[in-house]
């Protein structure tokens, strides 16, 4: 404890970096408080390396905290943001094109049953379409296929 309050600017940029790197490696910006928590250490570390705050621990809680709480009040929207945003775009499987055949009628607004590839999934249409039609997969989502007469 002595090495860390005799060294107490390089050791807050140490601990600084650490929080960032537990924030990337281990939560991979999850939570954002240790990327907050992180900043406002190394800039108080820096600050008193620089003489501009006094080497105490109790500053450098209190200007962790207040740096923190800004950097975060200004960031948090802008982070929030980046994390949202959600690229959505089809992802070709290849099944999209495959032809099977309806066993069973399967009606508008309604779902029937079929196996493909091992898994049960449920098909649907935006028109009626009767047992035995030769169907075209148009597109697929999570266990839903969506098919039209081939």
């Amino acid at each position: 404890m002595d090495y860390f309050l005799t060294h107490l600017p390089q050791s807050l940029v140490v601990l600084g970096l650490i929080f960032l790197v537990i924030e990337v490696l281990v939560l991979g910006f999850s939570t954002f408080v240790l990327l907050f928590v992180g900043i406002g250490t190394i800039i108080t570390g820096v600050l008193m390396a620089l003489g501009l705050l006094p080497e105490t621990l109790v500053n450098a809680l209190l200007a962790t905290a207040v740096i923190s709480s800004l950097v975060a009040l200004i960031s948090w929207q802008p982070m929030k943001r980046m994390q949202n945003k959600v690229e959505s775009h089809q992802v070709d499987n290849g099944m999209v094109g495959e032809t099977f055949t309806l066993e069973e009628d399967l009606l508008l607004g309604k779902t029937v049953t079929h196996r493909y590839s091992g898994i049960d999934w449920k098909v649907k249409s935006k028109q009626p379409l009767m047992a035995g039609t030769e169907v075209k997969i148009v597109n697929m989502q999570v266990g839903v296929l969506t098919v039209e007469e081939a």
